[in-house]
């Protein structure tokens, strides 16, 4: 599991042990099903007609990318460029397409076939930044799927207390605390489910899988730069170079943080 995805789970229930032990005489006073699922249900339908079904037909394979470790293979696709840009200035064409069977990122095997087949490095840079473009933009809607859950939910709170005080006022006339009580209870309890999964579910959710997105976007950007180098014939000890000091300076948390603000990326975006 994620490291500190796993890390967050253990906070959050901490946090939701402490609430049901001292916040309440009762942990099941926090417990309230039907508020719970005006909350729930109503987020899930105001979210199935925001999107097509054919988008949210992929949110439980990214649900499970928040909880599964991800293994950096910048480094082993380094190594594979600095590799096959040895092979490639060796005229070893057939070498470097055995080579190629055994790679393991799709997007690095697309670049050097291309520049073995002689295609210009302008259209297989132009080609490259397309598909970076379509990852960036494909990712970018399956985080903000969560983010819109996130901004529906506080709102279903507010409806189920809306309901709940609708219910409370026009039972008020009885006195009875028994026919108040569980109106009262919506009242409440939908404001607090609808803060929670948004700022403790669906708002992290997102922020994660933007965080990831940015990740697979600056090794694809390497290797976009390792594949330009390799079709102008740059020195494989010159293209290791270039590639390990742009992967330091984006692991630079603050660096990238840096030029997010000015807008001056160290390389180029993708079209």
């Amino acid at each position: 599991m994620n490291p500190s995805t796993l890390i967050g789970l253990v906070g959050a229930a901490a946090l939701l042990m402490a609430v049901l032990t001292f916040g309440a005489e009762s942990p099941l006073a926090f417990l309230n099903m039907p508020g719970l699922m005006i909350v729930v249900i109503g987020t899930l339908a105001a979210t199935f007609l925001s999107y097509p079904l054919r988008e949210l037909s992929h949110v439980a394979n990214v649900i499970l990318i928040v909880f599964r470790k991800e293994n950096d293979h910048v480094q082993e696709d380094i190594g594979e460029l600095v590799n096959l840009s040895r092979q490639w200035m060796h005229g070893q064409g057939r070498n470097i397409e055995k080579m190629l069977d055994q790679t393991r990122n799709p997007f690095l095997k697309t670049g050097i076939s291309l520049v073995i087949d002689n295609i210009k490095e302008e259209e297989i840079v132009d080609l490259m930044r397309w598909r970076i473009s379509r990852l960036k933009a494909r990712e970018r809607g399956e985080a903000q799927i969560f983010r819109t859950m996130a901004a529906y939910a506080p709102a279903f709170g507010m409806l189920g207390t809306l309901v709940g005080l609708i219910n409370m006022l026009s039972v008020m006339k009885t006195g009875d605390i028994a026919v108040i009580g569980p109106s009262m209870g919506i009242a409440l309890l939908t404001t607090f489910y609808g803060i929670l999964l948004a700022n403790l579910v669906f708002k992290p959710i997102a922020v994660k899988l933007e965080r990831r997105t940015e990740r697979r976007v600056i090794a694809m950007n390497m290797v976009v730069e390792g594949v330009s180098m390799m079709c102008r014939r740059r020195l494989p000890s010159f293209i290791e170079a270039t590639l390990q000091s742009f992967i330091e300076e984006y692991r630079d948390q603050d660096e990238l943080g840096e030029q997010r603000r000015s807008g001056e990326p160290h390389v180029r975006e993708a079209r």
